[in-house]
């Protein structure tokens, strides 16, 4: 007698989390828009290498303002961004962004719109649950010929008796990643919730990505990105500064700003002050 073979799944669907550029329109003028995506990167035709992209609406939301997000969509599809999402919108702007083919994604954390920012900043990591230690509220003894007051007191007690105390713990820390091997063009490397180091070189068109600091000890050509859920105080260091993006909490600079003679090719760090990405040398 044989036994029937159960037939293997064809596809399996699982959850996954990509960290992607949020492009914030600030205005519904498509003219206007289309000309100024071109004076950002049209000298820069290689910053992105079809990179996945959310159109964030929050800015004209409360205007209601009709956004041409068809028109609006070759144009990105031109500088090598590949929109697949909206968010923020009113019900009219994700309607129109839904007839376009895009998906709906869940809104990011509001942040303030800042020159030079080409990601909204995601909302920081939660505290940790990973341990929950629930303490039971301690019962008092009872009390003989309480008086009624008292007795009513102790009943209460008596009620919230099984009542529980959860305090959180925080969670182990999340280990440092380390790569060892060169990145090439078109790779990504993503460190959620802590720090990347790199050994080897991170080649122009690769792209790391750190929640925390990020350490390159050999030739930062691509594009590097830390602090990538809001850390302001995540910093990018290198041992040969030669980035065509650095970004700290959203905020970046890209190769439009030559760096300075003293750190470009030169041991250097990468932080943030304010609003304004600051590079200078490291310290021999």
């Amino acid at each position: 007698m044989s036994t029937a073979t159960k037939a293997l799944p064809i596809f399996d669907l699982k959850s996954t989390a990509w960290t992607l550029t949020a492009l914030r329109l600030q205005s519904a003028d498509l003219a206007a828009l289309v000309a100024a995506l071109d004076e950002r990167f049209g000298d820069n035709p290689g910053l992105f290498d079809n990179d996945p992209l959310v159109i964030d609406l929050s800015p004209l939301r409360a205007s209601d303002v009709v956004v041409d997000i068809a028109g609006l969509l070759p144009h990105l599809r031109r500088h090598r961004l590949v929109p697949i999402a909206a968010q923020g919108g009113s019900d009219t702007q994700m309607a129109a962004a839904r007839a376009a083919g895009l998906a709906e994604a869940l809104d990011a954390a509001p942040a303030e719109a800042a020159t030079g920012r080409d990601a909204a900043p995601v909302a920081p990591l939660a505290p940790a649950r990973d341990r929950v230690v629930r303490e039971p509220v301690a019962h008092p003894p009872e009390v003989a010929d309480a008086a009624p007051a008292d007795r009513v007191r102790d009943a209460v007690r008596e009620v919230v008796r099984e009542v529980e105390v959860i305090r959180e713990v925080p969670g182990a820390a999340v280990p440092t990643m380390v790569i060892d091997k060169p990145l090439r063009s078109g790779q990504r490397v993503y460190a959620r919730g802590g720090d990347l180091v790199v050994l080897a070189v991170v080649s122009f068109g690769a792209e790391v990505i750190a929640d925390g600091n990020i350490h390159v000890y050999a030739p930062l050509r691509g594009r590097a990105i830390a602090g990538a859920r809001g850390n302001t105080e995540a910093r990018i260091f290198s041992t040969c500064l030669e980035a065509q993006l650095v970004s700290i909490a959203g905020i970046y600079r890209t190769t439009e700003t030559p760096l300075p003679a003293a750190v470009l090719g030169q041991p250097a760090q990468v932080w943030l002050d304010g609003e304004k990405i600051m590079v200078e040398p490291l310290a021999s």
